[in-house]
């Protein structure tokens, strides 16, 4: 049998350098602290962002049902997604008992999952809603199909001097947090690379990385983020069990 030849692969490319220093952060254990404005945030290296003054928890694109959304078309994902969502909620309820739970638009994979859900998965969602405040911002995917199960439902939300939407907008926004883009950064480090969701910020704004079992990630290099960060991001990436600050030159293009 002839011998197969790969073609050698492609340097990895870092990304030009940041016209921006990072902004002022700490790390605080496991977690990222840093401002939005005025507003202290951090970071958690689950994928949630607190707000502690408000005792408001904040996730996005959590996209429930995923797996059996693609059942329905044949592709057949195990059918965890939306357990394993939950229970991460769960602890992280147990652990900050917000008084507040923002779900940041694309809660379900679709308008159709919140009836697909199992009676198990209802009854906790359930539970943990009767416990706070429990606030869907509208997403792309499920528009108003999460208020079948209870909670309010905004198209934006104001929390003090934070603006929450699904969608990032362009140009200057201070204080708004968005998701929608489902961040990851590829880092380079000790001779290897590894790509990680992310928290994407500069500072003035936040996008978050999607909290869903099942979902992608679009790389903090891409140009989709160019209008959103002119001056330059900085990834707060999630490791196995804390968040870590990157910027510059240890971020890589895919």
């Amino acid at each position: 049998m002839p011998m197969l030849h790969r073609p050698a692969a492609k340097p990895e490319r870092p990304r030009r350098k940041s016209a921006r220093a990072m902004p002022p952060m700490a790390i605080a254990g496991a977690n990222v602290e840093f401002k939005l404005g005025d507003t202290l945030a951090t970071a958690l290296p689950e994928g949630a962002l607190w707000v502690a003054d408000a005792k408001t928890l904040i996730v996005s694109d959590i996209h429930f049902e995923k797996g059996s959304a693609y059942a329905i078309r044949g592709q057949m994902l195990p059918p965890y997604d939306t357990h394993a969502a939950l229970m991460k909620l769960t602890d992280l309820m147990l652990r900050l008992s917000p008084d507040i739970i923002v779900s940041l638009g694309d809660s379900f994979h679709d308008g159709g999952g919140p009836q697909r859900m199992d009676a198990r998965d209802r009854d906790l969602l359930k539970l943990l809603m009767s416990r706070c405040d429990w606030i869907w911002v509208e997403g792309n995917h499920d528009g108003r199909a999460p208020e079948t199960l209870g909670g309010a439902v905004r198209e934006v939300l104001h929390i003090g001097s934070l603006v929450l939407r699904h969608e990032p907008t362009e140009g200057a926004a201070p204080g708004e947090i968005a998701g929608h883009l489902h961040p990851c950064a590829k880092v380079s480090g000790r001779g290897r690379s590894v790509r990680r969701r992310c928290f994407a910020t500069d500072g003035t704004r936040l996008v978050m990385p999607a909290f869903g079992a099942f979902t992608g990630g679009l790389n903090v290099c891409d140009d989709v983020y160019a209008p959103l960060f002119a001056d330059g991001v900085t990834a707060l990436v999630l490791g196995k069990d804390r968040v870590l600050p990157v910027v510059g030159d240890r971020l890589l293009a895919d």
